[in-house]
């Protein structure tokens, strides 16, 4: 299994639009950036495309314009979905996986396209592209999130998506043992926020559920650059 990170930003990225921040200043002055949280997942029958972000054109195309074979969504903030347009005249529309009222949501803003649309139900798993996945609850009030876990040839590598510290028991013994977890960190350890972990709260879930490996995702300009666990644009793993 092959994960590439194609963003790891939060809804603004960064650099962010007007702000002079030591951050967004580090990433004009490098060229570097973090663009809104997507990932592509390389599994035997198919290449699977977790979140479809506003960025999702310039994230294709910087690794090698893939096609697609599915889709599945976490939830729907617009940072997470809107995306999928860009699949208009580029290649048949790939089905989505969704939990039933995030499909519900989100599919109705793409009535221009003929896509399939895949229900799945939480916490029971399903087979995708020849892999075992299986999607469950996170806490990102009010918006209705799911996280997933795919296991293939006995690895297993979990997504939290957005959400609170204080995820569901059964969702946190989903996320146990990964060899590879990517983990919401939106602000730094000082900052506390209702809807999002930080930093600290991030590393020490990963830490709690013995993940072999993390990576901090849906970071906001706030997040230094150098931290350790921080993901960058455009890194893989095999695992």
């Amino acid at each position: 299994m092959r994960i590439t990170l194609l963003g790891s930003g939060d809804a603004p990225g960064t650099p962010k639009v007007g702000c002079s921040c030591v951050q967004c200043r580090t990433a004009r002055e490098r060229g570097i950036s973090r663009l809104r949280t997507s990932v592509l997942v390389e599994l035997k029958e198919g290449k699977l495309l977790i979140d479809t972000s506003p960025d999702l054109r310039q994230q294709l195309l910087a690794c090698g314009s893939p096609r697609i074979d599915a889709v599945f969504w976490t939830h729907g903030h617009y940072d997470h979905y809107i995306g999928y347009g860009e699949f208009y005249r580029v290649q048949p529309p790939p089905p989505v996986y969704a939990a039933e009222e995030v499909m519900e949501y989100c599919a109705g803003f793409f009535s221009f396209l003929k896509f399939g649309e895949c229900e799945i139900e939480p916490c029971c798993p399903f087979g995708i592209l020849g892999s075992e996945a299986t999607i469950f609850p996170v806490n990102h009030p009010p918006a209705l999130t799911y996280g997933i876990r795919i296991e293939e040839a006995g690895r297993i590598f979990a997504y939290t998506s957005d959400t609170r510290r204080d995820i569901p028991a059964g969702s946190m013994e989903l996320l146990q043992g990964a060899d590879l977890l990517l983990v919401d960190a939106i602000v730094p350890p000082d900052i506390h926020l209702s809807k999002h972990m930080n930093y600290r709260e991030a590393c020490e879930l990963a830490h709690e559920v013995r993940a072999r490996e993390f990576r901090c995702v849906h970071m906001s300009h706030m997040i230094p650059w150098d931290l350790p666990h921080t993901a960058m644009d455009m890194e893989s793993f095999e695992i």
